[in-house]
């Protein structure tokens, strides 16, 4: 029986694993804390991948607190960047699949196209220059590896957009919410999802992949979004970024072009209003 590795597995994207594994009996799946599998701490790492003994590691661990990433840059790099390349490493030593979840904010937000894989990356704040640069190590010493970027990742886990905004529209009379930041939302069990199909695959076609679902809106159309399925009567009003301020700059546009993805695994992206209907229907 093949050992699936998860690691960050009390996030977002891990939970939605621990979800679908229970239709996946065939694999020993084992879900990592910052304990059992330390990406900041880069000594004990190697040693840890030792002793699990996975045959697949699927990466969903990461440092993702944007903002407070500009301060704690060290910390970004170690987890975000070098322990990539010591996964990467141990899953070329031992001949095995890694699949590492990167992210949109690699790209600076300039483009007015949707981002394919092969677009140019510029990050503009230390959480993305971090992310890719677990990137580039990962692929330069391991050509096998798969990396796919997503973007806005939401859930009924952890803390997310989604989230929040649920809690402010039934709390709040009126919020204001970003409208000059152009991407799509990813609902993480679909993101999951994709991973196990090209995990179990035989074709495995390594390199960068993007996966988000379907749509081009801002934050303020995704709030209006959530609104009109949850029916609150809190206004939402749409404002310029320039009037939320935060200690790390984001991209105005990193929306993902998914054509790679769909066209070497076959894989069907959902429109995003389908995924969060499903994610509301279950969290509420």
């Amino acid at each position: 029986m093949q050992k699936i590795l998860v690691t960050g597995a009390t996030g977002q994207l891990g939970s939605e694993f621990k979800v679908l594994s229970k239709n996946y009996p065939q694999y020993e799946w084992f879900f990592a804390n910052r304990m059992q599998v330390s990406l900041h701490k880069i000594n004990l790492l190697e040693e840890q991948l030792k002793n699990i003994q996975p045959n697949i590691i699927l990466n969903c661990g990461a440092y993702t607190a944007v903002d407070k990433a500009e301060t704690e840059h060290e910390l970004a790099d170690i987890v975000n960047h070098q322990s990539v390349g010591v996964l990467a490493k141990y899953a070329k030593i031992n001949s095995i699949k890694l699949v590492h979840i990167s992210t949109d904010y690699v790209f600076d937000g300039t483009s007015s196209i949707a981002l394919n894989e092969d677009a140019l990356t510029n990050p503009i704040n230390v959480y993305g220059m971090t992310k890719r640069a677990g990137e580039v190590a990962a692929l330069s010493i391991n050509a096998n590896v798969i990396i796919i970027r997503t973007s806005w990742v939401y859930s009924r886990f952890g803390n997310n957009f989604v989230k929040t905004m649920r809690r402010l529209l039934i709390e709040r009379d009126s919020i204001e919410v970003v409208n000059d930041q152009i991407g799509s939302p990813t609902y993480a069990a679909d993101l999951a999802q994709v991973v196990i199909d090209i995990v179990q695959t035989e074709k495995w076609t390594p390199g960068i992949f993007n996966y988000s679902n379907e749509g081009s809106i801002s934050w303020y159309e995704f709030a209006l979004a959530i609104q009109e399925i949850t029916e609150d009567k809190c206004e939402v009003k749409g404002i310029p970024s320039t009037s939320y301020p935060t200690p790390a700059a984001r991209p105005a546009y990193s929306l993902l072009d998914k054509n790679k993805i769909k066209e070497i695994y076959n894989v069907a992206v959902p429109y995003y209003k389908e995924s969060l209907k499903k994610c509301l229907m279950l969290q509420f």
